[in-house]
């Protein structure tokens, strides 16, 4: 149940969230819809693995799920791009494709679930999230040439405060002596924040052109090159197919694999890396909030206080 703090007046708040959200994430180039609305609807999809994470966790091995979900999204997005010609990658350009496709979806996200399935808390693997943007500011002078505002670095660090805020309640009641037996997961989960914040660079860098379709293929096609093998390797491969487990493969890859992630592939091509990583910072308040609405956890004083002070800082850091 919602706690005394969030009683009553947490729809309000939750319109007010959105509403945030909507206006913190406009770009400064207003006269196209779709990058318009691009952000905000990033980040409320991509929020939504949190959730997807966990039920696939009741179904499936977390590299098997996922090795699925990145050959469907292939498969799916290869025979649209056929059916509509779309011109494809070659040579230098495909294989840049690939190899992008395994630093920001196949070690990324196969780090992250591997290490949530071993032991890793959510909250953790949030907050740990949550200094990609800080890296990606700092290496983005030195990697791209992008120069890094005053003001973009005090949204950054406000939205890294902010996003402690909100996982600071879940993250104080996890008893500290039980990560002991999960330093190697959370080393790997370290892996996955580190390999998706090279991965945005190496798209800006190497992949600045091309149809962003036929991109997506082939980047899926190396996230199955990553999964697929360390699977086999390392998982028993269990997939339990079901009414649930269908409904969740089907969001993954609709919702996730080709509207979230398209979107941030238009976002990081469309402006600086680093206004792009600071989205991120918007995941974990838009999860607590989708918490709260399916499963009745709390949004206490404290974590909407975070959700302000982060949605202050991305709209610092992603405003000109």
């Amino acid at each position: 149940m919602p706690s005394a703090a969030s009683t009553g007046s947490t729809p309000s708040v939750i319109t007010v969230f959105l509403i945030m959200i909507q206006q913190a994430t406009v770009p400064t180039d207003r006269s196209d819809p779709l990058l318009r609305a691009a952000p905000a609807v990033f980040v409320l999809l991509w929020s939504t693995g949190w959730i997807v994470a966990g039920l696939a966790a009741r179904h499936a091995d977390p590299l098997t799920f996922l090795s699925i979900r990145f050959a469907i999204a292939a498969g799916g997005l290869g025979l649209f791009a056929l059916a509509v010609s779309a011109p494809w990658p070659r040579g230098a350009h495909a294989v840049h494709a690939v190899i992008s496709g395994v630093l920001l979806h196949g070690l990324y996200l196969g780090s992250v679930w591997w290490a949530v399935k071993h032991g890793v808390p959510a909250v953790m693997s949030g907050l740990l999230a949550a200094v990609q943007p800080i890296l990606t500011a700092l290496l983005a002078p030195s990697l791209l040439g992008e120069r890094i505002t005053r003001r973009q670095a005090l949204g950054i660090a406000a939205g890294f405060v902010g996003v402690a805020l909100v996982l600071g309640p879940r993250l104080a009641a996890t008893p500290w002596e039980a990560l002991g037996p999960v330093v190697g997961p959370l080393l790997v989960n370290v892996l996955g924040m580190v390999s998706v914040t090279f991965g945005t660079f190496y798209q800006k860098r190497f992949i600045p052109t091309g149809d962003l379709r036929t991109v997506t293929v082939l980047q899926y096609v190396g996230a199955v090159l990553t999964t697929l093998p360390a699977a086999w390797l390392i998982e028993d491969m269990r997939m339990d197919w079901n009414l649930e487990s269908s409904l969740v493969m089907a969001w993954s890859v609709v919702a996730i694999s080709f509207g979230a992630i398209g979107l941030l592939l238009m976002l990081i091509r469309r402006g600086a890396v680093s206004r792009a990583a600071a989205l991120i910072y918007l995941v974990p308040p838009t999860v607590a909030v989708q918490g709260y609405l399916m499963f009745g956890e709390t949004l206490g004083m404290v974590q909407l206080v975070g959700v302000a002070v982060t949605v202050a800082g991305v709209a610092l850091t992603t405003r000109r």
